[in-house]
């Protein structure tokens, strides 16, 4: 039996070598299931407390969802610059360094979904431009910060659904010009003069084609359970005078900053100690509340009322005056065929009684 020539072993002895290499290069770490092809690792669902090491470099997706992680380190997907979808819902997750995303450039898809995240840094997501879906939704997020979406100019999905918000700033959504759903129902939305420029941003982001979920009211109980993009602006016209009123406040103020307490003058180390008095320059500022959405309707049915009846009154006097001109007329006519000759005295008294008796 001859045995097979070297030339032979040589091209098997390579494709055994890149198998190996292949596989070495997409080594899976422990208790994990991953896929070649896709380029996927799949952490799910094992009660990890920490993010596993040994994920290859060049994975895509990387799904840690269902377990118990609550701390990020800085550095843990420094090695990770390929990856486009990271899923991280339903862990522990209370806080996020700064820079935890910093060399995600590719990432497409981020999930945070159901953590208990609650703050967020401006310039958290400052590195991934190519972000498309992001996901912040069932967290305890009480504010966004002005800034965070800057650098997400391909984002097209944002949820931000059960979380503590009660108002957001317009100027912090301007920048998603992809943008192409929202969703932010479930939040305790107080519908007062902080939200009135959001109101705008919304219902121009609905003429556009966009996607905006309920944003029910809960505050005032005016409001409660209704859309604000559905409440009158009308309601919110005491937001002008509330914008005159700081205006002219602060520049009326041109003493020292007030304060709740001022220290009296000590008289002397050997007298008694000075007590902290409330300061008296400091009133309460009013708070203002919109007008109930009762009276505004009530008030622009009454206007129409009103309108109406005087309408209808510049009708009717129109109409008199007209028939009175007729009438008028046909007289001077039946009066001129029936006028004596010139000179005959009667006629012209019987006329003059005749005219006044009209009058």
């Amino acid at each position: 039996m001859h045995s097979l020539s070297p030339a032979f072993h040589l091209p098997v002895l390579g494709c055994w070598l890149s198998l190996c290499a292949a596989e070495s290069f997409f080594a899976c770490p422990s208790s994990c299931k991953c896929n070649s092809g896709n380029l996927e690792v799949d952490c799910s669902g094992l009660g990890l407390s920490s993010i596993p090491s040994g994920i290859p470099t060049n994975t895509r997706t990387f799904l840690f969802l269902n377990n118990k992680l609550s701390i990020l380190p800085g550095a843990v997907f420094s090695n990770l610059s390929a990856l486009q979808r990271l899923d991280l819902s339903n862990n522990f997750l209370d806080q996020l360094p700064q820079n935890i995303f910093s060399d995600l450039g590719n990432l497409t898809e981020l999930q945070l979904r159901n953590n208990s995240i609650r703050a967020l840094d401006k310039d958290l997501l400052q590195h991934t431009a190519l972000l498309r879906q992001l996901d912040l939704s069932i967290n305890g997020l009480a504010q966004i910060p002005s800034g965070i979406f800057d650098d997400l100019p391909a984002l097209r999905s944002l949820s931000l659904r059960s979380n503590r918000l009660q108002s957001l700033d317009r100027v912090t959504f301007e920048p998603l010009t992809s943008l192409q759903q929202l969703q932010v129902g479930d939040n305790p939305w107080e519908c007062d003069c902080n939200l009135r420029d959001f109101k705008h941003w919304m219902e121009w982001f609905s003429y556009r084609g966009g996607k905006i979920d309920q944003l029910a009211c809960t505050l005032p109980k005016e409001l409660k359970g209704k859309d604000m993009r559905m409440v009158p602006m009308e309601m919110f016209n005491y937001c002008s005078q509330l914008d005159d009123e700081n205006s002219s406040t602060v520049l009326d103020n041109t003493g020292p900053p007030c304060t709740k307490g001022s220290p009296t003058p000590s008289k002397s180390k050997s007298g008694p100690e000075t007590e902290v008095e409330p300061s008296v320059g400091c009133p309460q500022k009013q708070r203002y509340r919109p007008v109930s959405v009762r009276r505004a309707i009530g008030t622009v049915i009454i206007a129409g009322v009103v309108c109406g009846i005087v309408c209808i009154m510049m009708v009717v006097a129109a109409a008199y005056g007209c028939i009175y001109a007729s009438l008028m007329a046909k007289y001077h006519r039946e009066l001129k065929k029936r006028q004596p000759l010139m000179g005959d005295t009667e006629g012209e008294h019987e006329e003059q009684k005749q005219i006044s008796s009209v009058a």
